[in-house]
Formats: C-alpha cells, structure tokens, sequence
C-alpha cells in the first residue's frame, strides 16, 4: 500500500462496522477497488473475524480444488496500456506477450500479468467491440471489473465426476470441437471420448498439456473455469477459446429481453 501511494495511487478508506477489519486499498485505473491482505496481522484471519461459517449439506463432498489457478479482468482494449503500467508498477510482476482471442464477432486482446513465482496471474482481456462476449460484459458492468475465475485441481476428470454428483451441469462444449482436438493432437480415441464426455477441453504446446472445464456464465457473463495443467504448461488455452465463447454466447440473455 505504501509503494502503491508512493507511485500516485488513491488510497481508499470506508466505514468499518462492529466486527469488521479495516482492509487497506486502493483506487485502480478508472477507480476500481484493490483490496489488499497480509498474512501478518489480523488481516490474515479475515476469513474467520468477519464470517461465520455454515456447515456444508456433503461433509466430506469436496471436489479436488486446490488454489485460484488465475483471474480475469475485462476492460476497454483502449485502457488496457495504463492497466498493464499500473499492475507492473505497483506490484512485482511481470507481463507476457499479448495475444489475440478470437470472439466471432470480433478480437478481444489479452496479456497476462504474472507474479515472479508464477503463483500470481492475472489475465487482461481488452474488448474492441461491444458485440463481443467481454464487450458485453463492460457494458452491462459499467467499466472494468474481474469477469473470470479459473480454480486449479490435480485431476480435472476426477474434479468432473465429483462436481457432476454433487449436480454441477457444465457448458456443453460443441461435438464438432472434440473431432478437431482428436485429429489436430493425434489424441487416443480413448482420451478424447472422456474429454468429450465431460465436456473438458484440451490444449497441448511442447512444455505439456492444459485441460478446462467451465460452468455456464452467471448473470452477465462472469466465468467460473476449472484447469488442470501437466507439465510445465504455461498458457491458458487460447485455441480453445472460440469453441468456449461460442458456447457461452448460446447461453446469454437475448438481446431486448428485460433483467430480473
């Protein structure tokens, strides 16, 4: 935080009811909240001084999760310099090459921010068009904001078994997808069936192999991803991405259909 004042950032304060921490933060490009932690003071039992816990309905039904594997923020491709200036600035980071994901109704720009233990990555999405699945989301958000969650696990069939009994439907992926991941990989006939089964995509580079599996979109189009990396994979399946928006794109409100 004090790095963060010293470059110019806006620190924000609140009001702090009974029970509440006082959580530093500071305003980000365009004035979005950062929210930081330590693992040094009462900070780090946030978890437990502001939440009461609610016992799980499955004891012992987990699925395999094991860290937030990445975030993504979606903003105007137009900010997407003064984000990345900001996030490599303020915090010990560094940024990859910039790609392009192709949305069928346009490109939307990505890079990553990556913290120097690769344990910190940050995914920013810059939309060029409003048609766009993350242009969408901006608009219907009013500006920058995290739309996408991916959550790590060890074994993504395991993870997909576990969350489909514990009623979890996936975004289905379409079946055409599956006969170009076989032939384009050279994959087992057997791999693939249990790829297409699950509706798990599949990406693949020279370091080792990337597997996802999505939830459909809540509300506006926020994403919640779970990957399994093998390896020392390091992307984040860009290949893939098409086949994903397609998908979601089949799930969102139709245009002039009113909110709940």
């Amino acid at each position: 935080v004090a790095r963060a004042e010293a470059l110019g950032a806006e620190i924000f304060h609140q009001r702090v009811g009974p029970g509440e921490l006082s959580i530093p933060a500071i305003r980000g490009v365009g004035g979005g909240l950062i929210y930081f932690l330590d693992a040094k003071t009462d900070l780090a039992k946030v978890w437990d001084i502001e939440f009461t816990p609610v016992m799980p309905t499955n004891p012992g039904n987990g699925v395999g999760l094991t860290r937030i594997d990445h975030v993504g923020q979606t903003m105007a491709q137009e900010e997407m310099p003064s984000w990345l200036l900001f996030y490599v600035s303020i915090f010990r980071t560094t940024k990859t090459p910039m790609v392009d994901i192709v949305d069928p109704a346009g490109l939307v720009r990505s890079q990553v921010i990556e913290g120097l233990d690769k344990r910190f990555r940050l995914t920013l999405n810059g939309a060029e068009s409003h048609r766009t699945l993350a242009g969408h989301f901006i608009a219907e958000t009013f500006g920058s904001g995290v739309q996408h969650l991916a959550l790590a696990t060890d074994d993504i069939f395991a993870t997909a078994a576990k969350l489909q009994a514990n009623g979890f439907e996936p975004l289905q992926i379409s079946m055409n997808y599956y006969d170009d991941v076989e032939a384009r990989f050279g994959l087992d006939p057997e791999v693939a069936d249990r790829l297409r089964s699950a509706n798990i995509l599949y990406d693949r580079d020279d370091n080792g192999e990337f597997f996802q599996l999505y939830a459909p979109t809540f509300g506006e189009g926020f994403i919640i991803e779970f990957v399994e990396r093998r390896g020392a994979y390091a992307g984040y399946g860009a290949p893939n991405a098409p086949f994903r928006i397609a998908a979601q794109k089949r799930l969102m409100r139709p245009k002039g259909m009113p909110k709940i």
